[in-house]
């Protein structure tokens, strides 16, 4: 079962750590289909994958009109975190943090596709899983 007050607190910590004020976060955990079918329409990524992140900090600032940070939403495949954690040997709830983690990373602007980029990421999930346990 997964526990939604746990990704809260844990996305709360990743966002304190990297010096961000409190905000709102939407994080939906669902199928590897609808996941398959959000890459493709919107990432041009035409297969399934684990985590997807969309910004709403992207392009154009402007301020809320509350004041309250929106950072945007991770979206995480269950099934693909059930495999990988098998994979890995490691309970599914630990996949589903490291998956958030990513994914919050990737809103506040860190990537991977060079290999520095890719190891700078790294880095940092395992900075913010290790100060999470």
């Amino acid at each position: 079962m997964i526990d939604s007050e746990q990704l809260e607190r844990l996305a709360s910590a990743a966002m304190e750590r990297e010096g961000l004020t409190p905000g709102e976060l939407s994080v939906l955990i669902t199928d590897d289909e609808t996941v398959h079918e959000l890459n493709r329409d919107h990432a041009g990524e035409d297969r399934p994958t684990d985590v997807l992140a969309f910004s709403l900090r992207e392009g154009e600032d402007f301020p809320s009109p509350d004041g309250v940070l929106r950072l945007g939403e991770v979206i995480i495949s269950y099934p693909t975190a059930l495999r990988q954690a098998a994979e890995a040997g490691r309970p599914v709830e630990a996949e589903i943090d490291h998956l958030l983690v990513h994914g919050v990373l990737h809103l506040l602007g860190y990537d991977h596709a060079e290999p520095a980029e890719a190891e700078r990421m790294r880095e940092r999930e395992g900075e913010l899983l290790a100060a999470w346990s």
